[in-house]
This record gives structure tokens, sequence and C-alpha cells, in this order.
């Protein structure tokens, strides 16, 4: 569909069997949620300290994978100059007070995370967000794979993200509404542990909690719980909640801003009970993380549809200092966890990834 009578602004987004081109308009989506269900094709991006951003596109074209889109040139920062925001000995000190945490009874399960950066330039515009996000459909192809460039405005810093994740935070589809968060994770052919299992269970049931605030009574269903899933360099243990919206919900002009406030941050990246483990992860983490554990993806109101993904595996590029490049890495702390193996996971979740988006590896 292409929008017009409107003024169009510079900008784009893609993600798996759509695309879309052209900023209409920007809204806080917490603040005017009800905008989403009123029409139009919007591209979403969610901090994950809570500022939730919504970008209405004059044209969208559906059907095209992005693994199809001609190549483009990408030249990454150099291999060696990436700088970790927790190093080992303070992020397994992280792991080490957490569990404390869990001993005295304030938390359950705590998603710890540090942030990974590098040098690059890309003028005010940042640097070619497609050409990454082609490059790691190809290399890393991921369901939830997206890149999205909004050229900075005289009001506001503009968005520069490029993900390639495989977990849905939430899908809207009608009245009804899924979410599948992933907690447990393995190299390629290892087992889970119960630890792993027993994380998975703990956050199955907050979101279950937090979807059941905007659902039709009985209507929460588990249809998959504790799925293998093989992704490339690792697997991961999944569960589906799904519900079907209430009347009240079911696009009208309540249904984004209750079901965002009510979700948000995704459970799978934050931790159980949620406020206690936001209050640690602020004490804990030196760097802010950004669209990093928030949310990237598209509402169609006009559809009735929504596919919003949880912003794991995503680079986010910034202007600060000269241009920098960043990348998110965690894993979920619970009283079963070891320090060195709760490090050794957000090395195994970056090194495949980092790896594609550095020099030397990303030319075609």
């Amino acid at each position: 569909m292409e929008e017009s009578g409107a003024t169009v602004a510079a900008g784009a987004a893609s993600f798996e069997g759509v695309q879309a081109r052209g900023v209409v308009e920007r809204i806080d989506a917490l603040q005017e949620g009800h905008r989403l269900a009123e029409g139009g094709f919007w591209v979403v991006v969610g901090a994950f300290e809570g500022r939730v951003e919504a970008w209405r596109m004059a044209d969208v074209q559906w059907g095209k994978s992005r693994r199809d889109a001609a190549p483009r040139t990408w030249q990454g920062p150099d291999p060696a100059s990436w700088r970790t925001s927790l190093s080992r000995d303070q992020y397994m000190a992280g792991v080490r007070r957490i569990r404390q945490d869990i001993r005295d009874g304030d938390v359950y399960q705590v998603n710890l995370c540090r942030v990974l950066s590098a040098p690059l330039p890309g003028g005010d515009r940042g640097p070619d967000a497609a050409a990454l996000g082609h490059r790691l459909a190809q290399g890393n192809p991921a369901r939830y794979g997206a890149s999205v460039e909004i050229p900075p405005t005289a009001d506001h810093p503009g968005m520069w993200v490029v993900s390639a994740s495989p977990e849905l935070y939430l899908s809207v589809d009608g009245a009804t509404v899924e979410s599948s968060p992933i907690k447990g994770t393995a190299a390629p052919g290892e087992d889970m542990l119960p630890k792993d299992e027993a994380e998975n269970v703990m956050i199955t049931d907050l979101v279950r909690n937090d979807i059941s605030h905007v659902a039709e009574p009985g209507s929460v269903t588990v249809p998959e719980f504790l799925g293998v899933h093989d992704l490339p360099g690792l697997r991961h243990l999944q569960s589906t909640v799904r519900a079907t919206l209430a009347s009240d919900h079911d696009w009208t002009d309540r249904m984004w801003g209750a079901l965002l406030s009510g979700t948000f941050p995704p459970g799978s990246v934050s931790g159980a009970p949620k406020a206690a483990a936001l209050r640690i992860i602020a004490r804990e983490e030196t760097s802010a993380r950004g669209p990093y554990c928030g949310a990237i993806g598209w509402i169609d109101a006009d559809r009735r549809r929504a596919e919003l993904a949880v912003g794991i595996r995503t680079f986010w590029w910034e202007a600060d200092a000269g241009g920098t490049l960043r990348f998110g890495t965690g894993a979920g702390i619970t009283w079963g966890s070891d320090a060195a193996a709760e490090w050794a996971e957000t090395e195994l979740k970056a090194k495949r990834l980092i790896a594609l988006a550095s020099a030397g590896t990303m030319t075609p």
C-alpha cells in the first residue's frame, strides 16, 4: 500500500516478509497507544529502559524475503576494537551478588547483560543498516530479523537498529495474541540443564500473567512448553503463550497502551518478579541496553496484525564519540547458576554475530 497526500520523510525498515519506506509521523507508543489501532502501518522500536516509539510509514510491500535482497557492501569495525561494559571478573561478581539476592528471597531470576561496543564512523545518518541486515540474514538467518534506519531530524536523534532476533515478544492476528519467551541456551548438540528448564518455567509463568491482563478470562493457554529449537551456532529452549484479547482490548483505543504497559520490557530479558529484577539490573549494569532487550517490529492496524520481536542478537549505532556500533549479550541468573558458565553463555551468544559484523568478513 502507498499513502498519498501526506508529507513523507526518509526512513526505511525491513522485516521478514514486509518492507516499509517513508516516515509520515512519529509517536510515543506508550503515551499515544490509541493511534496504533486507528489505522496504518507502524514500525516500532522500544528501548529496554522504557521508551517505545512508533513511525507510521507511507509505502509498504509484502512478501519479500530479506535474504533475497541485493547484496550491499558493508565494512564493519576492526575485530580487535570491541570493548565490553562489564569485564569477566565484573560479570561473575554480578552473578554472585544476584545469587545472594535470590538466597535472600528478593528475586527468583535476573537477566544480567553486558554491552559490547566498537568505534564505527557513519556521519549523521549512520552506516548502511540494510547492508548489515542483509549479511546477517545470509550468515545468521533469524525468524524475526530486522533493520530499521530512521534518519535524525531537528527534534529527534533518529533510529538505527539491525537485529537477528529469534524471539517473539508479541504477535497479534485479529483477536489472538501470542508470546514465545526463550530461556535456556546451549551449544549445538548439547543438552539443556535443569537450571535452563527451571528458568523457562518461571518466565513462561510471568508471561502468562502479563498477557492475562488484556485477555478474555480463561483463554490463556501454553501450546508449546519447553521446546528445543536449533539455531545457527546454538540451541534454545522456548515456550509459547497464547490468549484471546478481551472485547474491550480487541483493536480498541485501549489495546496497545494496555498490552505494552503490561508486558514491557519482556519478561525473558528482565526476570521474575519483574519489578525486583529491574531494580537489580539497574544496580549491576553499567551501560544502557537501548533497543537491545527492547522490542523491534511492526503493527498493521488495517490488517489487524502485528509482530514484535524481543530485541536480542541486536546491533544499534549511535553518533557518540564519532560513531559507535553496539551489541548486547546476557544470560539468565538463577540460584543454580555458575558464574563462569554464565559468562561463557554471553560469549557463545555474541561470538557468531560479532564476527559477522566485524571488518574483513562482511564485504561480498
